[in-house]
């Protein structure tokens, strides 16, 4: 009888600690969004067996236009890409109520580590770090 009980409180005990993991999961954030600078809308989807984002459309053209290069691009054969299409989110995999993975800043020539939240049905809060310094932006879903 108590091997019964004990199983039973078990198997209960095993069903508890699957619900708050599920009720905290990370909201999907695919979907096109606008930059904070609504400069560009950012397109995230799935990219294999992680989420991606890629930029689909300027709202502001950059100083060179729509075929715009990855200029600021440390490494020189890298240059030559056009900004537009161009992966900025790569490596997001859920990580309890977030995103995480890299973002790569077309301004700065520079990739950092990036957490990414909803924070509304519209919203998007995506941060950058280096170390242990973060910027902040919010990205508002493309209407």
């Amino acid at each position: 009888m108590i091997e019964r009980v004990s199983l039973s409180f078990a198997i209960l005990a095993a069903g508890l600690l699957v619900i708050p993991s599920q009720a905290f999961a990370a909201e999907e954030i695919n979907g096109r969004w606008v930059t904070e600078d609504r400069d560009a809308v950012v397109e995230i989807e799935k990219c294999g067996n992680t989420t991606c984002g890629r930029i689909t459309r300027f709202l502001v053209n950059p100083p060179d236009g729509a075929d715009q290069r990855d200029i600021n691009n440390p490494d020189t054969n890298l240059r030559r890409r056009k900004l537009l299409g161009l992966p900025i989110l790569t490596q997001f995999r859920v990580d309890d109520d977030e995103w995480r993975g890299k973002i790569y800043d077309p301004n700065r020539g520079r990739t950092f580590r990036s957490v990414v939240r909803r924070t509304g049905v519209n919203t998007l809060e995506v941060k950058g770090c280096f170390g242990f310094i973060c910027q902040t932006q919010t990205w508002q879903r493309e209407r």
